[in-house]
């Protein structure tokens, strides 16, 4: 099984995510022309309840099977590596089928009672598969990343969209006439559809690694030896998944402290519904679109920081968290000004819902730190400092929680009080993950690498909109990318000027990176 770097690693990942966030905008943009903004709120609304499910089923354990599996592999003990994977793969499977079973029979009054909209009804059934179906799919990622061979993950969540994007929306266009509520159930489906694709890129890419298949959950190793290796796994996933549980808790607490606010401020449930679908469904994933790199780069950061901690290296692990900060903040600064600048024209050529721009326009001023927030939470939990983390998380959802019920509740505030309680989470949380990191590690940013990309930024933000308004192009979308490709450009040559970006870093990059070696 293939091996790679770090780098070459994250930069696999990291090209699958830009296909599929690219691929993603398909039905982001065509989703909403079909079932309307209510339909995507209905669609949105379950998503949530499925990550508080998710949670408590796999939680930390892919990266409990990552971390567990790298050490195995430095210590060249491939047969530990398997009995891990076997043990995970029973406790996830045995889990998933009971909370299925379980949410089958709750399903009615969990969306009458819990969930702010009864119309979910049907989206909910329709998810409940993807329980199980994610769940084997974790444990598989979890693995390959222990073994630092990315190209199974990356390659099976391309499949995996590719399959979604067809039959969501072709779903969701077919069962419409029925109602929106059938609607959005047809997009559930759809995305149940891809990850039964995904899935089965893995098993595939598995099996045809292996000299023989993989024996059953459990078999070849007694109870005395099953035992410890539970309660192992148990107990590194156990703080991660408490620390994700908080996160998935805050998501399902925010989407019904969100509509049930706006209603208290005198909207409707079905306008409530669709102002959070707008939130949710629409300018999150732009506000999200580079996350494709840091996911990257924290799903390759706890292997790598993994091994290196269990050398004792202290100075491969500032070396790799400096190149992950460096990379995340470098990327994301472009898209936080093309997204204040011109959020009116995105969003209305997006979506055709150019009131929504407002919204984009204020969480965008917090895309940084989402960006910096990934590689310094798995840098945490590669290090075994998951509890520190779960802290800093619970201390920004509970604010976050407090300022929705007393901003989304005012009239005078509405969804936009709900932007800025969650815009002061992403910014707290960001800022306790800093703290941890250099408190534990004495790791800290360089000023100056903020100072230059904040130059930078100013100079590419006022060159592109000094084009975007001489409206040299015939087509608004024209104009609007000539001003985007333009200001990148900029923005790229500042950054190799102030030597941000060097030759090394290039050299790097799989593929090209033999063009900028010496």
């Amino acid at each position: 099984m293939t091996k790679q770097t770090f780098i070459k690693g994250a930069m696999i990942l990291l090209a699958a995510g830009v296909i599929n966030r690219i691929l993603g905008f398909v039905p982001r943009i065509a989703l909403p022309r079909i079932i309307g903004a209510e339909g995507v709120g209905l669609y949105q609304l379950s998503y949530p309840f499925l990550s508080v499910m998710l949670t408590l089923i796999v939680g930390g354990i892919p990266l409990a099977i990552a971390k567990w599996v790298a050490e195995a592999e430095s210590s060249g003990d491939t047969e530990r590596a398997k009995h891990i994977f076997r043990t995970a793969m029973g406790l996830v499977v045995t889990l998933s089928l009971l909370f299925t079973a379980a949410l089958l029979l709750l399903a009615p009054w969990v969306t009458t009672h819990v969930l702010p909209d009864s119309r979910v009804y049907r989206t909910f059934l329709c998810m409940t598969p993807l329980l199980l179906i994610i769940g084997i799919s974790s444990v598989y990622r979890g693995y390959f990343q222990g073994k630092q061979n990315m190209v199974p993950t990356a390659v099976s969540q391309v499949v995996e969209t590719v399959i979604r994007i067809i039959a969501s929306l072709s779903l969701a266009a077919v069962l419409l006439p029925y109602g929106v509520e059938w609607g959005a159930a047809g997009a559930m489906i759809g995305v149940v559809a891809g990850e039964i694709g995904g899935l089965s890129v893995l098993l595939w890419k598995f099996y045809r690694g292996r000299p023989r298949p993989a024996p059953a959950a459990g078999s070849g190793t007694t109870a005395a030896e099953r035992e410890p290796a539970l309660k192992r796994l148990l107990g590194l996933s156990a703080p991660v998944t408490a620390s994700q549980m908080v996160g998935s808790l805050s998501g399902l607490l925010e989407s019904i402290f969100i509509t049930r606010s706006l209603a208290a401020a005198g909207i409707v449930t079905s306008v409530a519904t669709a102002q959070y679908g707008a939130l949710k469904g629409m300018i999150m994933p732009l506000v999200l679109l580079p996350t494709a790199l840091t996911y990257s780069l924290a799903v390759s950061l706890v292997p790598s920081l993994s091994e290196a901690a269990a050398r004792g290296d202290r100075a491969t692990i500032h070396k790799r968290l400096h190149q992950s900060m460096r990379l995340a903040l470098v990327t994301g600064a472009p898209f936080v000004i093309v997204m204040w600048l011109f959020a009116e024209p995105i969003c209305r050529l997006l979506y055709n819902h150019a009131e929504i721009a407002p919204m984009l326009r204020l969480i965008a001023l917090v895309g940084l730190f989402i960006y910096l927030q990934a590689p310094l939470q798995a840098s945490l939990q590669a290090l075994n400092k998951a509890g520190t983390a779960l802290t800093n998380t619970f201390i920004g959802a509970a604010i976050k929680l407090t300022l929705i019920i007393q901003l989304a509740s005012n009239p005078d505030f509405g969804i936009y009080g709900a932007l800025i309680a969650i815009s002061v989470n992403i910014i707290l949380v960001t800022l306790l993950h800093a703290v941890s990191v250099l408190r534990y590690i004495g790791f800290r940013m360089k000023g100056t690498d903020f100072l230059k990309v904040g130059a930078a930024m100013t100079i590419m933000g006022a060159a592109a909109q000094w084009l975007m308004n001489r409206q040299l192009l015939p087509a608004e979308w024209l104009n609007l990318a000539g001003a985007c490709a333009a200001g990148a450009a900029i923005y790229l040559v500042l950054m190799v000027a102030m030597g941000i970006i060097d030759r090394h870093d290039a050299a790097r990059v799989p593929f090209i990176g033999r063009w900028f070696r010496p």
